[in-house]
């Protein structure tokens, strides 16, 4: 061992132990998605703690220099079964029987069960290029300042949490609540209220379950109103509103151990440390209480594991056929990662995304830099890889079997996205978290990273892009107004009016409020009926006319001004009731496996037809015209923030309804929910932080790139940002609205006009969008179970040649029926005209 410890003696300088701040990549190959698990093992850089797999082990060596790498081997422990009874099991495979969750938490005692593995690791230290091994045994003969360093870098690096590790969900308790800011200085009516031990109705409605007793003045009121027409009336939430009282608990959860509580004002389950003493108020002793509701946490597990939807959508009533090979790679789930994993797999069955990133695989990793975790290029390349070229779509091995697993399940290998997920959620309030999220906002999310990466070279987000017209008329002038803006997604709406088994959907809610069970019945809403509702005219109420220099009615229609090779249509099943509060549509749409649009392409302005003039509507002022700012109603703006919409979103309403009151700033809320701005800061004209006043040093580069990537000039972007104070978005919309006015912009940056900098070359076309007939057919399609967009699961089904594949996280199974009546998003690619 004499040359060995020479060497390793050698490049002791380059061995580093692992400091608060590192990251080590210990779990997976920072260009591959090997792993400790895999065959070949990890070798973990001792100097920067990136991980690679055999195959890429000796790059990294080559382009950097680094010579010690830490290697780890993982085995897996055969798992142990106790034989259980048939009646324990309901099954003679002896496995141990599924408990029923009684808390809502993954991986702890009484929560959803996820199976933890076991493993054995094998670790050494190998020296490249000749792949010289040291074990813990050679260390130890080796003189103390070598056997000191390496031991200490090897333990730092197997002690250290992996990247990985944070993003890895093994335990997750949504039961854990945090103490309400309004329990200990909460102030309670001496109003000699005293609330009886049993036999409660709310004050208002008579209603005797799901009751909450106000902990301020003692109210026994209704809680919310479900998605599907159960629970209350909203009675204690309107009385929130009304009194500004805060804290509730639910009656009939009170035991001795604690009670569900309720903060309106922080719109969330609370802990209230002195429910006691808030409780004794009332005359309710908490020692003597029994329960006798289901608390919040029963009802949210009661809805996770609601039959119908999630069993329709997993197609978990038949025997499904495992698929593996090229293009049939299970993605592994990270925790709540199901909504990456579904787009990915549908981007992934694009060509120009297959072309982009997996055709050029060799070329990105060759082209990678040092630290290839953080290149975006390379991890979707890495992704893209994966998935299609068939190396993870291999059954999982069972080390209980000793001739092999007798008949796969679907479980695969599969691949683990975590640097993936890292690095497109990192910065990003929502995907950087562990959270459920929406996938359309995914979708949109990713797409602008990648139109942020593909500044040059193809882009292949531009399969989905296309231009919409909107074409406003005044109606008292009769005049008209064009603009473009860029979309990926089309938005649409559910005509819940138009279903087609209103006396089916009458009969199911006649007996629910009878109490009696009712089956699970959803409405039944024509494809022609929502394709209706996103081409008729809508009515705008409060529109500014420059014709007539006044607020008029007007109609505002939507066309399609190109057509992209791939169209996303997003089915709007989440929306608001009557009360304000959150739901999901439980419909069944017939949407069909083709498509001709070609009857909604724009026309442009027609023959006759006069446009309305350029000129901006007058700013809201006070008397006193030198005032620069708006003066806004503070109540309803307060009012508006209090429903959960943003604020700069709340202030706009306010001003474009011209403080005229609640129920007008809501329809406006409503009414541009969709608008690409809507939660942009409110800029007003003649303001200092107006249009026009955004220096050219100001101006944001990655706004201007992003723009510039879009195929206009330098120039244009930059009059683009200025116009619309810098904010991405408005200037996007401003752009768009302003084509035919591009050829004479006067931008006058750095000394050069418009005429100036175009020089010598034709002015660019605009945006580059891709546009054909507007035929299509159905290729893919994600859905969604459960409430609400931040909880429940969603998978994809993608059509691979004639046959529809399912992808349920790692099971890719042959589908037997398709759900593609109850989708969330559609995916459609162009066919020959």
């Amino acid at each position: 061992m004499a040359d060995v410890g020479e060497i390793l003696k050698s490049v002791l300088s380059t061995i580093r132990v692992p400091q608060p701040g590192d990251r080590v990549h210990k779990d997976e190959c920072a260009l591959s998605f090997s792993s400790p698990e895999s065959e070949g093992g990890l070798y973990v850089c001792m100097n920067t703690f990136l991980g690679f797999g055999g195959r890429y082990v000796k790059k990294h060596h080559l382009r950097t220099g680094q010579r010690a790498y830490l290697h780890i081997s993982r085995v897996r422990k055969p798992k142990v079964y106790l034989q259980v009874s048939e009646d324990d099991s309901n099954s003679g495979s002896g496995h141990p029987p599924k408990k029923k969750p009684t808390r809502l938490a993954i991986g702890i005692e009484g929560g959803f069960d996820v199976e933890q593995e076991q493993y054995e690791d094998d670790v050494k230290v190998v020296i490249l290029p000749d792949r010289q091994e040291v074990t813990q045994e050679d260390l130890a003969t080796m003189p103390d300042v070598v056997r000191e360093r390496v031991s200490q870098s090897i333990a730092g690096i197997m002690a250290a949490d992996s990247v990985s590790h944070t993003l890895q969900v093994q335990q997750w308790d949504g039961e854990v609540r945090q103490e309400s800011r309004h329990a200990a200085e909460l102030q309670q009516l001496d109003n000699g209220l005293k609330i009886p031990p049993s036999g409660w109705r709310c004050e208002v409605c008579d209603l005797q379950e799901n009751l909450w007793m106000n902990l301020t003045d003692g109210k026994v009121l209704c809680g919310r109103r479900y998605f599907d027409g159960s629970g209350g009336n909203n009675h204690a939430l309107l009385h929130f509103q009304e009194t500004g009282y805060p804290l509730a608990v639910k009656l009939g959860t009170i035991t001795p151990d604690g009670a569900d509580v309720y903060s309106y004002d922080e719109d969330d389950m609370v802990l209230d440390s002195k429910l006691p003493e808030h409780l004794t108020h009332f005359g309710i002793d908490m020692m003597t209480m029994e329960k006798t509701e289901r608390t919040m946490t029963e009802l949210e597990i009661a809805v996770n594991q609601r039959v119908g939807e999630w069993e329709v959508i997993q197609e978990s009533g038949t025997s499904l056929q495992p698929l593996f090979g090229p293009g049939l790679t299970g993605m592994k789930n990270l925790g709540n990662s199901c909504y990456l994993n579904s787009v990915m797999q549908v981007l992934f069955s694009v060509p120009d995304f297959q072309s982009k990133y997996a055709s050029n695989f060799e070329t990105l990793i060759d082209e990678a830099p040092n630290d290839p975790s953080q290149d975006f290029k390379t991890q979707v390349a890495k992704l893209g890889h994966g998935l299609l070229s068939g190396e993870y779509s291999k059954p999982v091995a069972d080390p209980t079997e000793e001739n092999g697993a007798p008949e796969p399940r679907g479980d695969q290998i599969g691949i683990a996205p975590q640097m993936f997920k890292a690095l497109v959620g990192r910065g990003h309030p929502e995907f950087s978290t562990n959270r459920q999220q929406d996938a359309q906002e995914f979708l949109l999310h990713f797409i602008n990273m990648v139109e942020r990466n593909c500044r040059s070279g193809p882009n292949p987000s531009e399969a989905f892009r296309f231009l919409v017209e909107e074409r406003i008329v005044c109606q008292q002038s009769q005049k008209a107004k064009y603009t473009q803006r860029v979309d990926y997604i089309v938005q649409l709406p559910v005509p819940m009016d138009q279903a087609t088994n209103t006396e089916e959907l009458q009969e199911a809610e006649r007996q629910r409020e009878q109490g009696d069970s009712a089956p699970t019945v959803r409405a039944k809403i024509p494809f022609s009926a929502c394709m209706a509702a996103l081409n008729e005219p809508e009515m705008l109420t409060d529109f500014w006319s420059s014709a007539v220099q006044a607020k008029t009615t007007a109609t505002k229609t939507t066309r399609f001004a190109s057509f992209p090779d791939h169209l996303v249509i997003q089915i709007k099943k989440f929306t608001f009731g009557l009360d304000w509060v959150p739901k999901k549509l439980d419909v069944s749409i017939d949407v069909p496996d083709t498509l001709d649009l070609n009857g909604l392409r724009a026309t442009g302005q027609q023959p006759g037809e006069e446009l309305l003039p350029e000129v901006a509507p007058p700013p809201l002022m006070t008397p006193d015209v030198e005032v620069k700012a708006p003066v806004l109603d503070v109540s309803t703006v307060s009012q508006l923030g209090e429903m959960g919409f943003p604020l700069e979103a709340c202030r706009k309403a306010v001003y474009y309804t011209g403080n005229t009151g609640i129920d007008s700033a809501m329809n406006w809320i409503m009414t541009h929910m969709e608008d690409s701005d809507f939660a942009a800061p409110l800029v007003l004209p003649g303001c200092s932080s107006g249009p026009g006043t955004t220096p050219t040093e100001s101006l944001s580069e990655d706004h201007l790139a992003t723009i510039v990537s879009m195929g206009f000039s330098r120039d244009q972007a930059t009059k683009a940002l200025r116009a619309k104070s810098n904010v991405l978005e408005r200037a996007l919309d401003w752009i768009f609205s302003h084509l035919d006015d591009l050829d004479s912009m006067d931008v006058s940056e750095g000394g050069r006009s418009a005429a100036e900098s175009e020089s010598g070359r034709e002015p660019p076309p605009g945006p580059r969008v891709k546009d054909g007939p507007g035929k299509y057919e159905l290729f893919a399609f994600i859905s969604h179970m459960g409430t609400s967009t931040m909880c429940g699961h969603y998978v994809c089904h993608i059509k691979k040649g004639q046959q529809w594949v399912i992808f349920n996280d790692q099971k890719v199974c042959a589908s037997e029926k398709p759900p593609k009546d109850m989708g969330y998003l559609y995916f459609y690619r162009r066919v020959a005209d």
